[in-house]
């Protein structure tokens, strides 16, 4: 339980930053292999960068008020929602690595929002 005190804020950052910053270098490509429209990839990414930052915010703090943390899982949480939007709104359109993205942002971020709120007490304190 430790460890996940420890690590769970940073992987949050971190897997935002990867996701965010891979996206956004290669929305162009994206885009066209997505079907989709490439501003929608850079916006997306933007806002991930941006949950990348408070996370991190977050994880380099040895007391984190428990204010912040609700408010990185709820963030978390709506952004499981909101990503699910483009989705069904490119269904028709989009190819399958298109909706497998999406799929895969909704999965990712709410389980991690699901797991953040399990340990929620647990992340006030870093070790």
């Amino acid at each position: 339980m430790n460890r996940i005190r420890r690590d769970l804020l940073w992987f949050d950052c971190t897997a935002a930053f990867i996701a965010g910053a891979a996206v956004l270098l290669l929305s162009g490509w994206l885009s066209a292999l997505y079907r989709l429209p490439r501003e929608l990839l850079v916006v997306m990414s933007i806002i991930t960068l941006v949950f990348g930052t408070f996370s991190f915010s977050l994880a380099r703090r040895r007391e984190r008020p428990a204010i912040l943390i609700r408010t990185l899982i709820f963030a978390n949480a709506s952004w499981a929602v909101v990503a699910a939007v483009p989705g069904v709104y490119f269904a028709t359109t989009a190819s399958v690595f298109g909706l497998l993205h999406f799929a895969a942002e909704v999965i990712f971020v709410g389980g991690l929002a699901m797991l953040e709120w399990s340990q929620r007490d647990r992340l006030k304190f870093a070790l």
